[in-house]
């Protein structure tokens, strides 16, 4: 279809959050669009009614909207070609499979669920493939008839033909070949009027005008199936591509084993979605050897299928913790505030005072913004700095090869050079204390030691005097005084 304009989909089901995998296939579909100024459609496969969860409809459009993933045509901004829930489109459905059955190339099947259960349960102790016998494909006329009258449930299968072979042509892996013989009748359409997954994917590709499909690389084997129906209703079939698989680090299918997979669980966690398009975009297909940080328009600018690859793509949370982290160290303080802002609320504990002050905020991002690789870790990290009484085991106040006398007149020291010192800058406070550790014989590390549990109640914390800049004069202050009540009856004995 070289002169046809693009236009390619997003079909997912209602029936779950989405995960990662499905939203990569959202994503390579919206580049290849925006890449060939074509249309992004998505369409909501919500035929499978008995799966189908409330709410997946909207956490599915709005991890697309997360993603800036926008599109062209879909629930919510209509098009020329909808409605776009296979569930609203149920008569032509019905259309095609009357049509298939009038011409030869669809039956309609009686048998009972019972009868396809014990059939299958045969097949597998002859250790043959589990598939439909056909048994109704070679029903006479009169058999029909009988059936009718018995009022009994039944779906329509599409007729395979018995032998040849059917090929196809896949974008990324050349031509495919399978016998007719390995595939069975197939339903299309099911007892409740509804359409299998086959029956509706052909039908709406064809009428919504698609000229790619690039999917998962488990429809491989259904696509065959796809080939002779878009044959047998006379439609031109649009072209294929597969996308690699995603497999987690000991290349098994990528699993809750492997950290989470849907996009919600991240999205929770603090990923941006800046560093969730990127690294998704690279996962399966590449710039060059060596970028890894690519902006969305270099992105969109370079994706080609040429690039995408053939074997699976591996998923590694190192690397997107590690890209995370630079997508935050990019944002400014307020941008950064911003998006902390709902992590904090809900991650810092009940006694720190609520609403946040945002300027107070604005006061904590340069502390750790260097430090984070997930939003979610803000709250431990500054937890301290938002309440007012700290808890610490006192013995963590005695510095390495200190004893806890020594560690309580250190502390005495600084309480005093503190009550002394004019402003209460950062710099300022280190033109104090580094020069006070010389002065008591003491590494630096000692005494910042000392300071920091006083202060913050850790061992690891941000920056300390940057840390103490923040806390100010008067909770600095306070707290040393409590870790001088803390230290005095270990220092007595």
């Amino acid at each position: 279809m070289p002169d046809t304009p693009v236009r390619v989909r997003y079909a997912p089901s209602p029936t779950g959050a989405p995960h990662i995998g499905n939203i990569r296939t959202a994503l390579f579909n919206w580049l290849f669009a925006r890449h060939g100024g074509g249309s992004f459609v998505v369409r909501i496969e919500d035929t499978d009614v008995e799966r189908k969860v409330p709410g997946a409809l909207e956490e599915i459009l709005d991890s697309l909207r997360w993603l800036n993933l926008d599109w062209d045509e879909g629930p919510e901004v209509g098009g020329s070609f909808g409605p776009y829930l296979q569930s609203q489109r149920l008569p032509l459905y019905k259309e095609m499979a009357e049509r298939l059955v009038a011409q030869g190339d669809a039956y309609v099947c009686y048998c009972s669920p019972e009868r396809l259960d014990e059939m299958r349960r045969e097949q597998i102790q002859r250790k043959e493939p589990p598939r439909y016998d056909r048994r109704c494909r070679f029903l006479s006329a009169y058999e029909r008839a009988e059936l009718e009258t018995q009022g009994l449930r039944s779906v329509v299968r599409f007729a395979i033909p018995l032998e040849g072979e059917t090929t196809f042509h896949d974008l990324l892996r050349g031509d495919i070949t399978y016998q007719n013989a390995v595939l069975d009748d197939f339903v299309l359409l099911k007892s409740d009027g509804y359409p299998t997954y086959h029956l509706a994917n052909v039908t709406d590709d064809h009428l919504m005008q698609i000229t790619h499909v690039m999917r998962a690389e488990e429809w491989i084997p259904s696509t065959p199936r796809h080939v002779l129906l878009y044959r047998a209703l006379g439609f031109e079939p649009p072209l294929f591509a597969h996308m690699p698989m995603i497999l987690g680090p000991d290349r098994s299918k990528l699993s809750k084993r492997h950290g989470a997979t849907s996009l919600a669980a991240y999205r929770e966690q603090g990923y941006l979605p800046e560093a969730i398009f990127n690294f998704l975009a690279l996962l399966g297909w590449s710039y060059d050897e060596r970028a890894e940080i690519l902006s969305r328009e270099e992105v969109v600018r370079s994706f080609t299928l040429e690039r995408v690859g053939k074997t699976a793509a591996i998923f590694n949370i190192e690397k997107l913790d590690w890209m995370n982290g630079v997508y935050i160290r990019q944002l400014s303080v307020d941008q950064l505030a911003d998006r902390l802002m709902p992590f904090l609320e809900a991650g810092l504990p009940p006694e720190a005072p609520r609403p946040l002050s945002r300027e107070f905020v604005e006061k904590v991002v340069p502390l750790i913004q260097e430090r984070l690789k997930k939003l979610d870790e803000a709250a431990d990290l500054t937890s301290f700095l938002f309440v007012e009484k700290i808890r610490y085991d006192p013995h963590l106040l005695i510095g390495k090869n200190m004893t806890a006398a020594e560690a309580l007149h250190a502390l005495r020291i600084s309480r005093e050079k503190l009550a002394q010192s004019g402003s209460f800058d950062a710099a300022h406070l280190e033109s104090i204390f580094r020069p006070l550790a010389e002065e008591l014989k003491l590494k630096p590390g000692q005494l910042f030691g000392i300071l920091r549990v006083a202060t913050t109640g850790r061992t690891i914390a941000p920056p300390l005097f940057q840390t103490m800049e923040v806390l100010g004069r008067e909770r600095c202050s306070r707290r040393i005084e409590e870790a001088l009540t803390l230290l005095e009856p270990l220092a007595a004995g």
